[in-house]
């Protein structure tokens, strides 16, 4: 999948009845209206830099698109910030908070953007320290933030779209040496607010085809090597977000005793 249209778009809300449903219907699963910016990737050449990156020519890499599913965290690139991080929790009403509901009502807040620019953001992939995170905008720092999550849940899921960049130096992110991805966009929701918008076919039970959703997105989510780069990879994570179709004929599956054992993209020859 390597149009650039395909993989910005924002998945966007469903109100048709099941029975209505296109093949082409993309999923919903309510995401900040924040998040619906319609930020078109220019593809980097290969002998650019990335200038919010910090990397160099010597460690340049072709850019490739990225659409990853996973989780966004963040680090302290350095022990002068952690330590003005914690000044500015002093500074700020977090008594009762737990450390996380802590951390993101002091990101939260607007004279603490400059501690949200300084932090190093990190895509993790079924654990795997997987990708350093850089906004193309300025303005796409909200998205890191709204990734902070203050009672995070094992079903949270991120998902990044955006080009990958050059390898990282040692002293961006306290010696984490990861490929950049330079982002357009970024959306954060739940594993549950997902499977509840995908449209059920009317003869599939409900019970039936929300376990058949689950256990057909959880194996996408932990496929390991699944860094969202190559384009069979893509498409895999955007169907698993946009195309509602594979859910519904995991389920017929299901329902003829079938198993599941296992997903592959081709490409169609025309």
């Amino acid at each position: 999948m390597n149009d650039t249209d395909h993989l910005t778009q924002p998945p966007m809300d469903i109100h048709d009845s099941p029975a209505t449903v296109s093949s082409q219907t993309p999923l919903a699963y309510a995401p900040s209206s924040r998040n619906l910016s319609h930020t078109s990737l220019i593809p980097q050449s290969g002998s650019e830099t990335c200038a919010t990156c910090g990397g160099g020519s010597a460690n340049a890499a072709p850019p490739a698109y990225v659409y990853a599913l996973g989780k966004i965290e963040w680090r302290f690139p350095k022990q002068s910030i952690e330590k003005e991080f914690a000044q500015a929790t002093g500074r700020t009403e977090t008594a009762g908070q737990t450390d996380r509901e802590a951390v993101h009502t002091v990101l939260t807040q607007r004279q603490n953007r400059y501690l949200v620019r300084q932090l190093c953001w990190v895509l993790t992939i079924e654990g795997l320290d997987t990708y350093i995170l850089a906004p193309r905008d300025p303005a796409d720092l909200d998205l890191l933030v709204e990734a902070v999550r203050p009672a995070p849940s094992p079903a949270d899921v991120d998902i990044v779209i955006g080009m990958r960049g050059p390898i990282a130096p040692p002293e961006l992110c306290n010696g984490l040496m990861l490929p950049i991805v330079v982002f357009s966009q970024i959306y954060s929701f739940d594993r549950s607010a997902l499977i509840q918008n995908i449209p059920r076919p009317e003869t599939i039970a409900a019970e039936q085809f929300t376990s058949a959703a689950e256990e057909l997105f959880d194996r996408i989510m932990q496929m390991a090597d699944n860094a969202g780069t190559t384009d069979e990879h893509r498409a895999l994570n955007y169907c698993a977000v946009r195309y509602p179709v594979i859910y519904a004929k995991a389920a017929e599956a299901y329902g003829q005793s079938c198993s599941l054992t296992g997903m592959e993209v081709t490409q169609e020859v025309v």
